[in-house]
């Protein structure tokens, strides 16, 4: 399975974000999509996700050898800021979600593998820590099984031991899904991700070294210096 991106393009006004975009993203690996602020990552994934209309080329995905257009309930993604009902307990927002969905399994089944207590599943979800509410997130792009899983800034602002969580949990999900995360946080990219792709200059460029490779990092900030657009 692969998300093919082929010249993508997307303006605003005389503003060229995204200006020839090609890439193709396969499943099985975790993908950490890096570029400078304004790159244009997050308009990558909201075009995927449906919430921008593109100015060029297209995407579609590509199953047993066939392209198809991209159906957006085929599409998760994990934003840095949760979006989450408040008033709903964990508990009764996996149970919602669950049976919105038609899944088979309990909502405990869910809570369970993202390491919920007894305790914090039927608290409110306002009480949550960010942590809490990242992990909730990424429970609904599980049961709603989406193929493709974009994850923009999905670590910020969480501590050690749930960042480790979620990303064991991340490592698990790549094997059916198309995982693409973006971040400004190079070791992040380095210890999670099977490979690097550098946004720059509205183009997704590879990035050939090995991660341990000992000048990983000033290889990546070399390549982010050399857009000169300054976009």
């Amino acid at each position: 399975m692969k998300l093919i991106i082929e010249h993508l393009k997307k303006d605003f006004k005389e503003v060229k974000v995204l200006k020839d975009v090609n890439f193709e993203f396969e499943a099985g690996k975790i993908y950490g999509l890096l570029g400078k602020n304004g790159a244009g990552k997050t308009t990558l994934f909201n075009i995927i996700y449906g919430e921008l209309e593109k100015s060029g080329g297209k995407y579609s995905l590509e199953e047993n050898g066939k392209l198809s257009d991209i159906n957006y309930e085929q599409v998760g993604m994990l934003f840095s800021e949760n979006f989450l009902p408040d008033f709903l307990t964990g508990y009764e927002y996996v149970k919602f979600f669950n049976d919105l969905n038609g899944q088979g399994q309990a909502p405990d089944h869910y809570l369970d593998l993202m390491a919920f207590s007894q305790e914090d599943r039927h608290r409110l979800i306002k009480d949550y820590s960010h942590g809490m509410k990242s992990k909730l997130s990424l429970l609904s792009i599980i049961i709603g099984k989406q193929k493709i899983i974009l994850l923009d800034e999905p670590l910020t602002s969480i501590d050690v031991v749930m960042a480790a969580e979620i990303k064991k949990i991340l490592k698990e999900l790549k094997k059916d899904h198309i995982l693409i995360l973006s971040t400004h946080i190079l070791e992040l990219a380095k210890d999670l991700c099977d490979e690097i792709v550098i946004l720059n200059d509205g183009r997704c460029i590879p990035f050939e070294h090995l991660k341990n490779d000992e000048d990983f990092e000033s290889k990546i900030v070399e390549l982010l210096r050399e857009d000169k657009s300054g976009e």
